[in-house]
């Protein structure tokens, strides 16, 4: 019994690091290269597995050639899936929604289209009219689905180690001239990845 379980569980890991052919709607998470804002996300964020996520996007493949929707830098934007990689060092998981749920990313693909432009949420406030990354996602498919298809959680800007805040976001803030969202209701790359809707279905180096 035991080496038939070793055996399944070394199948599984060897299906889950074969190659996996992308597909419109799948979401790409990756702990991107953005120092040390980047680092007080993954400190108060978990995500698949433990993993540290500061970054998603969402494939978007047109004749053969593979973008990803994503709200970075100024605005929402479609970037080229390889410029899109070097955001990180580090391996990104692909995540592809349930089944039951898959019939729903056309709509929300043609939401998120119709961002772009929209500018970068760099306050990180939910529903003020611009988005950051999973702020984007979450809109798509709640306009998808008709209700919220992922979670909206409570943000924290301070450190789980002092209870303080940050101080990377306090100067953040202080540099927007506003209050810390603390408690603010918001969702971030790590908790998408570990919703029931969806698997992590593979990685990429």
């Amino acid at each position: 019994m035991k080496t038939t379980t070793i055996a399944l569980l070394f199948i599984s890991l060897l299906s889950f690091s074969q190659n996996v052919k992308l597909k419109t709607g799948d979401l790409l998470f990756q702990s991107m290269n953005c120092g040390p804002l980047c680092e007080a996300i993954n400190e108060v964020t978990e995500g698949y597995q433990g993993k540290d996520f500061s970054h998603l996007g969402m494939v978007y493949i047109i004749n053969d050639s593979i973008f990803v929707i994503e709200a970075a830098g100024e605005a929402v934007k479609i970037t080229p899936y390889e410029t899109f990689k070097t955001y990180t060092n580090e391996p990104m998981y692909i995540g592809r929604l349930k089944r039951k749920y898959r019939k729903y990313i056309p709509k929300a693909v043609a939401f998120s289209l119709q961002q772009v432009g929209v500018p970068y949420d760099d306050e990180y406030l939910y529903d003020n009219g611009k988005y950051y990354c999973s702020e984007l996602i979450y809109d798509a498919f709640l306009h998808a689905y008709k209700k919220p298809l992922f979670d909206l959680f409570p943000m924290t800007f301070k450190s789980p180690k002092s209870n303080a805040y940050f101080e990377v976001w306090a100067d953040y803030y202080q540099k927007l001239n506003m209050e810390i969202p603390e408690g603010q209701l918001g969702c971030n790359p790590g908790g998408i990845s570990t919703s029931d809707k969806l698997r992590i279905i593979g990685t990429i180096e």
